[in-house]
């Protein structure tokens, strides 16, 4: 006759945390699809604005979620750390390049017209700031700030604003059509 044993603490511990554990890599690969998908493009874009080489810039990229894939947790990871990570990967693969390989990547950047230093980017910004604050009227101005201060959709500009969604996206094309419109004039 066979009797039946209970099943020793520690076994049911041992079924308990293997069910925990891999609920938490369940979670853990989700806030990883999560964060790969919201920020793969940025920080490739901050790797190929530093390392001016495309290739270099997915590796950096794609080294950084490696490495997240090796750590035990990863609810703690944000996107700042993201790009920071990137922005580390890029100057460690700065350092190990040698002295002519630095100046080589340096001096293309002048030939470049899709690339614009961060200051003449920023002074152009603030530059369409004082335009718009200066010369938008209202409702052209709320929509215009809304939309690129906030950053919202047209439907949620239209919600918070009483106005049809046709109505907002013509006062932005307006506004967008102004903003053109002033700085092309003062380029010519």
């Amino acid at each position: 006759m066979l009797y039946k044993c209970k099943p020793s603490v520690k076994a049911v511990l041992a079924k308990d945390e293997g069910r925990i554990k891999q609920k938490r890599d369940m979670l853990d690969r989700k806030i990883l699809e999560s964060l790969f998908r919201q920020n793969y493009s940025k920080m490739i874009r901050l790797a190929r604005t530093l390392l001016d080489d495309d290739e270099a810039a997915e590796d950096i990229a794609q080294d950084v979620f490696a490495r997240l894939l090796t750590r035990e947790t990863v609810t703690d990871i944000t996107p700042a750390y993201l790009m920071a990570a990137t922005h580390h990967g890029c100057m460690n693969q700065i350092r190990q390049m040698n002295t002519h390989e630095q100046l080589r990547h340096l001096y293309p950047i002048e030939a470049k017209t899709d690339i614009t230093p961060t200051d003449i980017q920023m002074e152009r910004l603030d530059e369409i700031q004082r335009f718009v604050g200066e010369q938008m009227t209202e409702p052209h101005l709320t929509v215009f700030r809304l939309r690129f201060d906030e950053d919202l959709t047209i439907k949620e500009i239209a919600d918070r604003t009483g106005l049809a969604i046709g109505t907002v996206h013509k006062y932005l094309q307006q506004s967008i059509c102004l903003v053109q419109n002033h700085f092309k004039q003062q380029e010519s």
